[in-house]
């Protein structure tokens, strides 16, 4: 008795399309192609009994889109390990693009709260500020380019001064 073999196993298209699947009209498993006037069935988004089920009664003339993994074999809808790379890599990059929107209108509204209640920033922040007049008293040392003996004899005076009360 001769073998059954998936007839997934076995697609050629003799000639590649270039119409953009979004483009068309339908839903994820069939559209219809306006340039050549013919519904496109995607297999990618059938289960494999399905696909299979549907080119053995087109009896291979039939317009298909489907991915193809690397080794040959084609993903479908109930394909565990091809479906679940596809859809972690989506979650990954919807993360992403959502954090960043949400960084991104976080930081507006908090421009836009801080350029219309600027005396509210200015409360907060302002007692915190050092300010900026200070009193400074003390004597001040000139700088000498060059250590003399002088100098060491000035440190000793400056360090026996009495203490002021």
């Amino acid at each position: 008795m001769p073998r059954f073999d998936s007839p997934l196993d076995n697609i050629k298209v003799a000639s590649p399309c270039s119409a953009d699947w979004n483009e068309m009209f339908g839903n994820e498993r069939k559209r219809f192609c306006g340039e050549c006037k013919l519904n496109v069935y995607n297999l990618s988004g059938m289960t494999r009994y399905d696909a299979e089920n549907l080119l053995v009664v087109s009896e291979g003339s039939l317009c298909v889109r489907y991915f193809q993994r690397s080794d040959g074999t084609i993903l479908t809808a109930d394909c565990p390990v091809g479906w679940a790379k596809v859809k972690q890599r989506l979650s990954v990059c919807a993360t992403a693009a959502f954090s960043m929107l949400l960084a991104l209108l976080g930081s507006l509204a908090t421009v836009t709260f801080l350029s219309r209640n600027i005396e509210a920033v200015r409360r907060v922040i302002l007692p915190y500020a050092p300010s900026g007049d200070r009193e400074i008293m003390g004597n001040i040392a000139v700088p000498q380019r060059t250590p003399t003996a002088d100098s060491n004899r000035n440190l000793v005076q400056i360090n026996r001064l009495p203490a002021r009360h």
